[in-house]
């Protein structure tokens, strides 16, 4: 009974959130005229095309990105058994910043013009992320010990970053502030035509997700205790790893590496509904995180500032609270 009031409270929390951040923006727009808008009721034209056209994709596109990066945050930290791990400790972030860095920056190197189109942004940064999670999904194919492919994922991480710097020396201006805008994330560069394809990434990693429960139960208790009930320890990596691509490399790919979120919410669930079962944490999880970067994207439109600064501040509290917790 508890966790279902939660769960209606999380709801009712992530639809009044969802309705200010389309009323909010450098045009306020009133709660009414939203809601007519959206439903074809009594609203100026005007009004309707900034709603429908602008405000509720990037409200979705919040909706989406929130969900997926917290949710495989909460993968992360239970496969590895690491409270600090996150959706890109995987290298999924690094790889993405690579193609990206390579679209926007490297192409002048050899005398051409980056496109400047979000597309091809976007599909830089999937191509980086699939690319990393290939190499290290084949790696862990062959490797039984989790921590060493949490290690094996850091040092990817590192190398790609080193990569990354010598392009930005490289660089022209120009192609540096784009590249350092994107690493900045942004829900507003979603066009109608990418969120087609972002929706059914980001279903298809949540539905793996809610597969993915029991096994994610079962490595609660450790790896070799999961062996002794049965469970497939590789089938079980290769779908939660197939998830984390689909949730936080995609999302990374189209809206930019959104900081903290990932990291946070797993825990801001587990204190709320105080609980480690994952049947009620998956759920609460999308929930949270939804809700919270739907506030972190309201903020950050009031005060026009880049939604990864809102997200680090709000998120790094609760960062710093588990990590007093842990060592206590």
């Amino acid at each position: 009974m508890r966790v279902r009031f939660i769960f209606i409270i999380l709801s009712i929390a992530t639809f009044i959130l969802f309705s200010i951040d389309i009323a909010v923006g450098s045009t306020s727009i009133p709660i009414p005229q939203v809601w007519g808008a959206l439903t074809g009721g009594d609203c100026p034209p005007a009004v309707a095309r900034i709603v429908l056209n602008i405000r509720l994709i990037k409200a979705i596109v919040a909706l989406l990105a929130g969900a997926a990066v917290s949710v495989s945050g909460l993968q992360m930290q239970t496969l590895f058994r690491n409270p600090l791990a996150g959706p890109y400790v995987l290298g999924i972030s690094s790889g993405a910043s690579l193609g990206v860095a390579i679209f926007l920056l490297g192409a002048p190197l050899f005398g051409m013009s980056p496109a400047m189109s979000s597309l091809g942004i976007a599909g830089a940064a999937w191509i980086g992320s699939a690319i990393v999670l290939l190499i290290v999904g084949t790696l862990a194919s062959r490797i039984k010990d989790i921590m060493v492919i949490l290690i094996l994922g850091m040092m990817f991480s590192s190398g790609i970053s080193a990569v990354v710097q010598i392009l930005q020396y490289l660089s022209r201006d120009e192609s540096l502030k784009a590249f350092v805008i994107w690493t900045m994330g942004s829900l507003g560069d979603v066009t109608l035509t990418q969120l087609w394809i972002l929706l059914p990434a980001v279903a298809a990693g949540l539905v793996l997700a809610v597969i993915t429960i029991k096994p994610l139960n079962l490595l609660l208790f450790g790896e070799e205790y999961a062996r002794t009930m049965g469970l497939g320890i590789r089938r079980s990596r290769t779908l939660l790893f197939l998830s984390t691509t689909l949730l936080a490399g995609t999302v990374t790919a189209f809206c930019g590496p959104i900081g903290f979120i990932g990291l946070a919410m797993p825990h801001v669930t587990r204190m709320i509904c105080h609980t480690s079962d994952h049947r009620i944490l998956v759920p609460g999880t999308i929930l949270t995180g939804a809700a919270i970067l739907l506030l972190c994207d309201v903020i950050s439109k009031m005060l026009t500032l880049p939604i990864n600064s809102i997200t680090a501040l709000l998120g790094i509290p609760v960062v710093i609270l588990v990590v007093l917790k842990t060592k206590s």
